[in-house]
């Protein structure tokens, strides 16, 4: 039985020219992380993909599944190894063509090995007659169409075995992790932060992830179980995260006790991204994300987060200010996290909830608002009690390394005794 080979394929890397290289440097990366556990021959780059070679009982189905969460893959697919032979390739092409239905189709050829004796005009004539003549014998009415066609059918000549293939998978799209630069993302226990945590590591950015918190109103209702199950699950985009757990119910019964009734939710707000800003600092990201919606709660007018982004001098990403609900959940249950938000938690930010909140503020309201709380003393102690949590992809499994480094350190400290 050939061993089985994927073909991957990325689009938007073709645009950055000299820098092309370093982008599909960490592709390739990327795709050697992501296949962790499952033996693999070889990844090659010939021209503008890549082709992966797994060995003899590699679980094509478990790289399928890992591949589609790779950002930078724009489509992949399962390619037949064949003999190099045209005859070979024509039923090779028949065997991945019969069971598709389309009404228009071209075969496109690549060599990457011209010791084939054949040339890429006449691979592509042959095998299209064959498959066109196999197709009209089955009174199917198509066309080729080598302009738009509904189907293609590509063919790969490599040094190894000839591939062919038609179907394509749709991959994740966006550039490869840790190609856009360090962000911190407020995560919540909702779905709009996850959301927004994935759209900016589509764009390659390389997120940790700080999580406030409060005790909960009946045991095991705190948030901490959700906000470490949304990391993990995100972890698997990017391989590494860290994770800041800050507990948060002592700096709002201050807010609640020194500031006006209405500005609660803001002054919260304000305080988590100075919080957070310390924290990203620490981490070497340059800009902090959040999972705001343009008027989707009071806080979230367009006059409130200006006002609560005013707070901090490192910049605010919002990458969801333009989406809708809808939009948020159906894409949350696409990459696995909508389930994690979905389990019943306390929310903090609710807790001392104003009768009337605040939904025009202003920098100036909000600071006045704040000017009997010692705001310097408060992110300190926030910072302060930050405990860090770090997330490792291993073998296809996320770990808390975390974890890890607790029990090396007890194991070592009970072997010194």
């Amino acid at each position: 039985m050939p061993k089985p080979v994927i073909v991957a394929h990325y689009h938007e890397l073709w645009l950055k020219g000299r820098n092309r290289r370093f982008f599909t440097r960490k592709l390739a990366t990327a795709l050697r992380q992501s296949l962790q556990g499952i033996p693999v021959e070889a990844i090659e780059q010939p021209g503008h993909r890549f082709l992966i070679r797994f060995c003899e009982g590699a679980s094509v189905e478990a790289a399928i599944e890992r591949i589609g969460r790779v950002f930078g893959v724009v489509n992949f697919a399962v390619a037949r190894p064949v003999e190099r032979d045209i005859d070979a390739l024509c039923a090779a092409a028949w065997d991945e063509v019969e069971p598709l239905r389309f009404s228009s189709f071209a075969v496109r050829a690549k060599r990457s090995d011209k010791t084939f004796a054949h040339g890429v005009m006449e691979i592509e004539s042959k095998v299209g007659r064959y498959l066109l003549d196999k197709l009209r014998a089955e009174g199917r009415s198509v066309r080729v169409s080598l302009d738009d066609p509904e189907m293609t059918c590509r063919i790969e000549i490599t040094p190894g075995p000839a591939l062919v293939y038609a179907r394509k998978i749709p991959g994740a799209g966006g550039l490869p992790p840790k190609t856009g630069g360090r962000m911190m993302c407020l995560l919540s226990g909702g779905y709009d932060s996850a959301v927004a945590a994935y759209q900016m590591m589509k764009r390659g950015a390389y997120l940790s992830f700080v999580h406030f918190y409060g005790t909960g109103g009946m045991p095991g209702e705190s948030s901490i179980h959700v906000a470490r199950g949304l990391a993990r699950r995100l972890t698997l985009y990017q391989f590494a995260a860290k994770l800041y757990r800050v507990p948060f119910e002592a700096i709002q019964r201050e807010i609640v006790s020194l500031a006006p009734e209405k500005f609660r939710i803001l002054l919260y707000r304000r305080m988590m991204m100075r919080i957070a800003e310390q924290l990203a600092r620490r981490s070497h990201a340059l800009a902090l994300v959040t999972g705001d919606s343009l008027g989707q709660v009071a806080s979230q007018t367009l006059q409130n987060m200006v006002a609560v982004g005013d707070a901090v001098r490192m910049p605010v990403f919002r990458p969801l200010a333009g989406t809708d609900k809808q939009e948020i959940v159906s894409l949350a249950r696409q990459i696995g996290t909508y389930d994690i938000s979905s389990e019943p938690f306390h929310e903090c930010c609710p807790a001392f909830m104003p009768r009337m909140p605040a939904l025009y503020s202003k920098p100036k309201q909000l600071e006045a608002a704040e000017a009997a709380l010692d705001v310097g003393a408060l992110v300190h102690q926030g910072v302060k009690a930050a405990i860090c949590e770090r997330f490792r992809y291993t073998d296809g499994q996320v770990e808390d390394v975390s974890a890890e480094e607790a029990g090396a350190k007890v194991s070592a400290a009970a072997s010194s005794q």
